[in-house]
């Protein structure tokens, strides 16, 4: 893992890093380090990067004292984009200007992109809890060490989050609770019967992207034992403010307060 930038603002520490050449963030309170602090995983939605999850990463430092990352998907950000990227940036743009469900050529690009971002997040996990994550060169301006090793993992991530976050929590055992949302394909079916962690679980109750029986039928596919189910009226990017406090207090009464 290569840090490449630091900024320290409002007691938090930002991180840029690349990994294998794939981008991300890491945030976690300026200062000394503090093993065993929870670390939570940010999935972004479609069309954004890992910069447009800053506010809640923050909030997760600052309210609670956890880390977070998050790493641009395949194709956004600063990774560079196929022509089917382009084409699914594009037609994502173009369904929820009209309203319309998510086609199923943009169901099955989510998918592939999932795919390929699974080992991505694995990877970053591996960096960030080796045990070698405490040390490691550090010149001025360039952490190459973060806080490590951490705590307990969870994952948060709506949409294009959930498309990655499914799977990966479903092959990822440090995973232990997640907030997912926003999503319902049968394609996504296999993954959620093998994800055990308890969850939370956002749906829209009149989003314009993903048919309610599709997300609905999702939830009920889960095998966690603990599931929870948050509907709110509204379209895709309607979801309410509250619902940010909702999934906070879930994870932190899963992943629990550092000393």
């Amino acid at each position: 893992m290569d840090f490449t930038s630091e900024i320290d603002t409002d007691g938090v520490s930002e991180r840029g890093f690349t990994l294998d050449g794939v981008p991300g963030v890491l945030w976690q309170p300026a200062g000394p380090p503090l093993g065993g602090r929870p670390l939570v995983l940010l999935g972004h939605g479609g069309g954004g990067s890992s910069r447009t999850v800053e506010e809640r990463a923050r909030r997760c430092v600052v309210r609670y004292g956890y880390a977070a990352v998050a790493l641009d998907a395949p194709g956004h950000g600063e990774r560079p984009r196929s022509a089917q990227d382009e084409r699914f940036v594009t037609e994502i743009g173009e369904l929820l200007a009209a309203r319309r469900p998510i086609s199923a050529w943009v169901a099955r690009h989510t998918a592939a992109l999932a795919e390929r971002a699974v080992p991505e997040w694995v990877a970053v996990l591996d960096a960030l809890q080796g045990p070698d994550a405490l040390h490691g060169p550090d010149t001025p301006g360039r952490p190459d060490a973060p806080d490590a090793p951490y705590g307990p993992v969870g994952f948060w991530g709506l949409s294009l989050g959930s498309v990655v976050g499914i799977p990966l929590a479903a092959a990822e055992p440090r995973i232990t609770a997640a907030v997912f949302g926003l999503t319902g394909h049968t394609a996504q079916t296999e993954a959620a019967e093998r994800v055990g962690v308890p969850l939370e679980f956002v749906l829209q109750w009149d989003d314009e992207l993903v048919p309610r029986e599709g997300a609905l039928a999702l939830f009920g596919a889960f095998g966690s034992r603990e599931k929870t189910l948050h509907a709110n009226p509204g379209g895709h990017l309607e979801v309410p403010d509250f619902e940010v406090e909702a999934s906070e207090g879930f994870l932190v009464r899963h992943l629990g307060i550092p000393e």
